[in-house]
């Protein structure tokens, strides 16, 4: 609780240097409507007792006040609306929203996305910034309406002090929400795994790429049927942990509502003996009705900001997380301006998360400045695995990779991802104009049509401008009202991104060409290993292509070749056709499979 209450202060404390005017007159409007409130019930009774007392000047003066403070009222929670709801969309989704995003997506490595009680709390997390911002307010609500609550409570002391026992009977109800919103908590967080896989399922059945192949497998029973039973296991965890909520308000109503009524009948039996005014049976009558209305907000609210303590709780552990993550990073140090000696990779090996079964093992390889270097192997050799620790996507669990001596993890992730390009088989289909979607391979030069153009004409992508409706300018994607691209289109696409940067350190091709046909995949290889010449010579560049086609990267300065995880061997392609090896077997058997076809 300590927590979420310097959470909201924090966020209370963002609200007013971001948005000063509309915080400040949002907590001014609510000081108000707590005044007016006791001016209310105090002006109804001067209303009777000078009815009573038959002064008449009083009693229309008194009459005159209550209702403009009625009027006042209306208005006031008219205007606490506005501003609240105004102020909440500000804060959630310009301030929190960007600021989530801006931390996951500063994570240096791709650890997190493989770990479950990171993608448990960003299932909860995702997409509820503003529920987030509205907790801070409903939180600032509570506290006004427990003010609220207090002045009524000592407007009844007025009458009888033993009324003021009541305000520990208000307490019992909110005590009682709280013990039940901790099982609802729990069991969001418990059904986190479960919810994803049941709207991945129905992504899957919704998407028109993967329907497909559901509707030809006639799997979509099958895909329903999973998809119901992990969202029942959701609906019944959480009906669950909804019903002890249930119980728990129940209770603690009960206990109130027997505080509450002997407390009525304390006022009636004053009243009949004669110890108060008629006034005060008003005021009392006045405060009551209000006070049920301001008890009822009180636990509403009080129930809402505690209910936002299953958004906060993720919340706070995925920034304690990133804060982790980001001071763990060691480095700090600039990469070279261009490598003279090249990368050595020097006994790496690497694990990924959850998995007990190395993806390398001991690998020590240099890779010279300057030079074409081929990744081959089997699907599953570690060939991707290699490319990713090269770009710091993951850190080595053993071993180390240096830059012209320098060990990669001291080098600031930032500069390095700088001058680094990559193509992967894996590549991103952004739905934006075909301009954006190139030019965000480098994104201080998005707009620069000479860029695009020359990072289009490098992917061998000139015809593909030429056939689109509004070439560069073209919307990419049908539910954007765009034009959908097929597979080989979209792999040119990220070929030509990846060629945004005109002088990188390194450029990686990861299986970059593996939706073209075999004649199209040379022509891209030739193109890139001249591009690569061009850039050796302005700062030593290396190129790294990942291939499962042996064919293609025979114009390679140095093959490395990995088995289960391994350098098995390392040369030019004459020297490991000499070499009767494993490089030397695979390219025998791929090269008679073409000949049969």
């Amino acid at each position: 609780m300590r927590r979420y209450v310097e959470l909201w202060a924090e966020l209370l404390r963002l609200s007013v240097r971001r948005f000063p005017a509309q915080t400040l007159w949002l907590l001014a409007v609510k000081v108000v409507s707590v005044g007016l409130v006791a001016a209310s019930a105090l002006a109804l009774r001067e209303v009777v007792d000078a009815a009573v007392a038959a002064d008449a000047r009083s009693a229309i003066r008194a009459a005159f006040v209550a209702a403009l403070v009625c009027g006042l009222m209306a208005y006031v929670d008219q205007v606490d609306i506005v501003l609240h709801f105004g102020l909440v969309e500000r804060l959630g989704l310009l301030e929190l929203q960007p600021g989530i995003d801006r931390d996951i997506a500063g994570l240096e490595t791709l650890d997190h996305l493989e770990q479950t009680e990171f993608l448990d709390r960003i299932t909860v997390v995702r997409g509820r910034a503003w529920d987030l911002a509205f907790g801070v307010w409903v939180a600032v609500d509570s506290i006004f309406n427990m003010a609220r609550l207090a002045v009524l409570l000592v407007l009844l002391g007025v009458v009888n002090p033993w009324l003021l026992l009541l305000l520990g009977f208000a307490y019992v109800p909110l005590w009682f929400e709280q013990r039940g919103q901790r099982a609802v908590i729990a069991a969001e967080t418990e059904t986190a795994e479960s919810f994803r896989l049941q709207r991945h399922l129905f992504d899957l059945a919704a998407d028109a790429a993967t329907s497909k192949e559901i509707r030809t497998a006639a799997a979509g029973p099958e895909c329903a049927r999973r998809q119901a039973a992990a969202w029942a296991d959701v609906e019944s965890t959480q009906f669950r942990a909804r019903c002890r909520l249930a119980v728990w308000k129940l209770t603690g109503w009960l206990i109130f509502t027997l505080g509450f009524s002997a407390g009525l009948g304390l006022v009636a039996t004053g009243a009949l003996q004669g110890s108060g005014t008629v006034g005060d049976i008003v005021l009392a009558i006045t405060v009551v009705a209000n006070m049920r209305q301001a008890l009822q907000n009180t636990v509403y609210r009080t129930a809402e900001a505690a209910g936002a303590g299953r958004l906060i709780e993720p919340f706070l552990w995925l920034r304690d997380y990133t804060e982790a993550e980001r001071s763990n990073a060691r480095g700090r140090q600039r990469p070279p301006e261009a490598l003279l000696d090249g990368i050595s990779i020097e006994h790496v090996g690497f694990t990924y998360p959850g998995t007990e079964r190395p993806a390398l093992q001991d690998v020590s390889v240099r890779l010279p400045a300057g030079s074409v270097i081929a990744v081959v192997g089997e699907r599953g050799s570690g060939k991707s695995t290699l490319v990713k620790l090269l770009l710091k996507l993951y850190q080595p669990t053993s071993g180390a990779v240096r830059l012209d001596g320098l060990d990669l993890a001291d080098v600031d992730t930032a500069a390095w991802r700088s001058r680094t390009s990559a193509a992967f088989q894996d590549f991103g289909r952004f739905r934006t104009r075909f301009a954006e979607t190139i030019g965000l391979g480098d994104l201080p030069n998005i707009a620069d049509p000479g860029r695009i153009d020359d990072a289009v004409r490098h992917a061998d992508a000139t015809g593909l401008v030429d056939r689109l409706p509004s070439g560069i300018e073209t919307q990419l994607g049908r539910e954007l009202g765009g034009v959908d691209l097929s597979e080989g289109q979209w792999q040119k696409t990220a070929l030509a991104r990846a060629s945004m940067r005109p002088a990188p350190l390194l450029f990686v091709l990861d299986e970059p060409t593996a939706s073209l046909d075999a004649p199209s995949e040379h022509a891209v290889f030739e193109a890139y290993i001249a591009r690569a010449r061009a850039l050796a010579g302005r700062a030593g560049a290396i190129v790294v292509i990942v291939s499962h086609r042996f064919s293609t990267v025979t114009g390679a300065d140095r093959i490395v070749v990995l088995d289960r995880g391994r350098v098995v061997q390392c040369g030019s392609h004459s020297a490991l056709m000499r070499d009767p090896g494993r490089y030397a077997e695979l390219y025998a058997i791929q090269a008679a499979a073409y000949t049969a076809t």
